[in-house]
């Protein structure tokens, strides 16, 4: 187990590099950068990226602008060193967990992080622990009732879930829920006067404001894991120490809770670890824009949008590494579930 964790741990180094390194050399080609960005600010153009973009290689339409100006904005930015100079300085800052600083913010990647990291994980955790808290009883219940009216009903619900894009469905609830009955709000995790609320208040709007958003990632989300405890259940239940437990006269109850549960969630509790902690981490881009809430996934979009490379490349450093660490520790999960599990 030892020298199989190092082993891991080791090729985490150049599947960690190897992502950066991609993803650097793809950034290099990617027209609309902030040096042309700035200069198409100094020029009274748009500084979006596909205006900005018009400006080329090489800075075409840099007219009025002397070449002493643009070698300080690319000074500013960083851009007067060499391409692999700047990657491994980079690799050098990641090293110190220093993720760099926006261009555009002002502010430490950290710190952006941080300030997002409210809303993604209020949408994350609340789609993880109700898409659990459904779907594995859903999927016993459809187990032990296989091919019933209940079980057809209910896998049709499911596939109707899983079909129906979470943003598509949020546009609905928006509509109906939001615009027409006007039951829940249009948009914010919180109300304007949260500050001036109690406790109670307090809870009362935010969960009054995360019940859309949560309801249309939810309910897509947890298709998968109800097919996947119904079919892991049908295939213990079909197993010769059922057969046996249930010739020796125990309890129906007793032998589906007591011999097939813990087997059957096997394949369920491994991917629990990497499901929990990227609750806290990933940011959905459609919803947080559908419902006007500034987490992760928009600050992503933006970095990108508007070439806010120490961002990009920042976070992206940060979720690859939780990514593969997350992943080390569902893989040895199987361990801790299933003793005959060995790694060679």
């Amino acid at each position: 187990m030892t020298a199989y964790i190092l082993k891991r741990l080791l090729l985490m180094v150049p599947t960690l590099l190897g992502v950066l390194l991609v993803t650097f050399a793809i950034v290099q080609f990617v027209p609309g950068g902030p040096v042309e960005q700035m200069v198409a600010q100094l020029q009274g153009r748009d500084s979006g990226g596909e205006r900005a973009a018009a400006v080329g290689a090489g800075y075409r339409g840099r007219q009025g602008i002397d070449d002493k100006r643009i070698a300080e904005i690319r000074q500013l930015y960083g851009f007067d060193k060499p391409a692999h100079e700047r990657f491994f300085q980079m690799l050098g800052q990641f090293a110190r967990f220093d993720l760099g600083r926006s261009f555009y913010q002002h502010k430490d990647v950290w710190e952006l992080v941080k300030e997002k990291l409210p809303v993604s994980i209020s949408l994350g955790l609340w789609t993880f622990f109700l898409s659990y808290l459904i779907a594995v009883p859903l999927g016993v219940a459809k187990a032990v009732r296989a091919g019933t009216r209940f079980d057809f009903v209910t896998t049709l619900i499911v596939l109707v879930g899983y079909a129906i894009p979470g943003f598509v469905l949020g546009v609905a609830l928006l509509v109906v829920f939001g615009g027409q009955l006007q039951w829940f709000p249009l948009r914010g995790l919180t109300s304007a006067n949260w500050d001036q609320l109690s406790w109670g208040g307090r809870i009362v709007d935010y969960l009054w404001h995360i019940a859309l958003p949560v309801t249309a990632m939810v309910f897509g989300s947890f298709a998968v894991t109800a097919m996947l405890t119904k079919n892991a259940f049908l295939e213990e239940i079909r197993k010769q120490y059922v057969l046996t437990a249930r010739a020796k006269g125990l309890d129906e109850r007793r032998v589906l809770w007591k011999h097939v549960f813990r087997n059957a969630l096997i394949p369920i509790i491994t991917g629990f670890p990497a499901a929990f902690i990227g609750a806290f981490f990933t940011g959905s881009l459609l919803i947080e824009t559908l419902f006007s809430l500034d987490g992760l996934g928009l600050l992503s979009y933006e970095s990108v949008i508007r070439r806010d490379y120490p961002v990009v490349l920042g976070t992206l450093y940060l979720f690859t590494l939780i990514g593969l660490v997350t992943k080390l520790i569902s893989d040895l999960s199987y361990v801790l579930v299933d003793p005959r599990v060995k790694f060679d």
